[in-house]
């Protein structure tokens, strides 16, 4: 059921006052608004907070509870939960990100919020801010930057700003969001969201500092908070691009690289009240800069980083593991999600050597999982006799003892699993053959 259908009808007229006075909770409240938040969390699904209600269980609770709900939100009354933490593997394989995770109830709310407060900063964000932003990626940041090397500044000066999530001061992220939203309410009830602690193992911590990462008002909370970093780069006329926490100030010489990254710490340290990882910040050549992903070479071409070529293969090791108990069809459709949806970011990359190498590891992988499928020698005398491979290799291939990865490699293995039989008859994509047509296509 709809869940506009289950709210409270109003009578009120609307109000035809700028976002910026004093009636934004009822803009955050107008149905509409909350029916499209509720579209968007139920979109993304996530995880259960706290209260371990899902996502398919929120209408039932929403028709019997919205109308309280919203009157304590009106009232200041309305008490958020604590977020749920977690822990996620880091992309490269090493170590763990914290999560926070509300209740499916407060990402509605969070959600409703954020899409009110996005039409009345973002037209005031830097043109160098892509991160969380309305028709803006990654990929666009870094062709500016490579914009920025091709115009002769070839140095570049990266700024890390340690734990960024969890170094934001509440005070000071306040006090920005103040500058234009003049309700009151909802600066309370932004401040209540920030403060509303930490469950870990059933224990909840106070939150002093900090943005959950996996809260629906962080994106917005964030980009509020760097803007006035935005502000003083484009005041100083350096060429930069940001992603979220991560940017880039490219300049002409070492000597101006050395001298920026010293104001620039300073004003983020003692302005924005944040935490600059010293050991991680660098000054030096675009061929040695690292952003989002991606580094660059021979006059500022792109290609991904190879801590990013790292992660994609353990990815793919993980996808292709012989221990994971799936199906080959559900193996296949989650291996193309993924390289699909790797292409369609890391695809930019102009660097194409080890694309090809990459296409021929992934399917030996693909082999050799199939060759754990095939475990006794009669069972791979069998399938690859079907598949036309020789006799004589057929039955090598079945007597020795090797291991899978080894099999896999065999001459009997490739002549009957040939590359067009795996793309044919388990479809699996060819990422050689997407980053062709990305590059070359019409």
């Amino acid at each position: 059921m709809k869940l506009d259908q289950t709210m409270e009808k109003e009578n009120q007229r609307v109000d035809e006052m700028p976002a910026l006075g004093e009636d934004l909770l009822e803009q955050i409240l107008s149905n509409d608004n909350v029916k499209r938040a509720w579209q968007r969390v139920k979109a993304n699904h996530g995880a259960c907070g706290i209260d371990g209600m899902d996502v398919d269980e929120f209408p039932e609770y929403a028709r019997s509870h919205w109308k309280e709900i919203r009157q304590a939100l009106r009232e200041g009354r309305y008490r958020p939960l604590p977020v749920r933490r977690c822990f996620i593997p880091k992309s490269s394989g090493t170590g763990q990100r914290p999560l926070g995770i509300p209740r499916i109830l407060d990402r509605v709310i969070q959600q409703a919020i954020a899409q009110i407060l996005e039409p009345i900063f973002d037209p005031g964000f830097s043109e160098s801010s892509f991160g969380y932003r309305p028709k803006r990626s990654a990929k666009q940041a870094v062709a500016q930057i490579q914009s920025y090397i091709k115009e002769g500044y070839t140095i570049a000066v990266n700024v890390d700003l340690k734990s960024f999530f969890d170094e934001v001061n509440h005070d000071a992220l306040m006090t920005r969001l103040g500058r234009k939203v003049r309700d009151k309410r909802v600066m309370r009830l932004i401040g209540l969201y920030l403060r509303a602690g930490v469950s870990i193992d059933g224990v909840v911590e106070q939150t002093r500092k900090g943005l959950p990462q996996g809260g629906n008002l962080s994106p917005i909370l964030s980009n509020v908070m760097l803007n006035d970093l935005d502000v003083e780069l484009g005041k100083r006329g350096h060429r930069f691009a940001r992603y979220c926490d991560d940017f880039v100030t490219m300049v002409r010489s070492m000597r101006a690289g050395e001298r920026v990254n010293k104001s620039i710490t300073r004003f983020i340290e003692q302005r924005l009240k944040l935490a600059v990882n010293t050991e991680n910040s660098t000054v030096g050549h675009n061929t040695k800069c690292s952003f989002v992903g991606f580094t660059f070479y021979r006059g500022g071409r792109i290609r991904l980083t190879n801590k990013a070529l790292e992660t994609f293969k353990h990815k793919i090791r993980k996808l292709t593991g012989r221990s994971w108990g799936v199906s080959m069809e559900y193996r296949i459709a989650a291996l193309n999600r993924f390289l699909q949806g790797w292409m369609n970011y890391f695809g930019i990359s102009e660097y194409y050597s080890p694309i090809p190498e990459l296409d021929q590891w992934i399917r030996r992988r693909i082999r050799m999982c199939l060759m754990k499928q095939w475990r006794s020698g009669r069972k791979r005398v069998k399938e690859l006799r079907k598949l036309g491979s020789p006799v004589g290799a057929t039955i090598c291939v079945a007597a020795r003892h090797r291991s899978y990865w080894a099999l896999a490699k065999h001459s009997a293995i490739q002549m009957g699993l040939t590359n067009s039989h795996i793309h044919k008859v388990f479809g699996l994509v060819s990422i050689k053959n997407l980053w062709v047509t990305l590059h070359y296509s019409s």
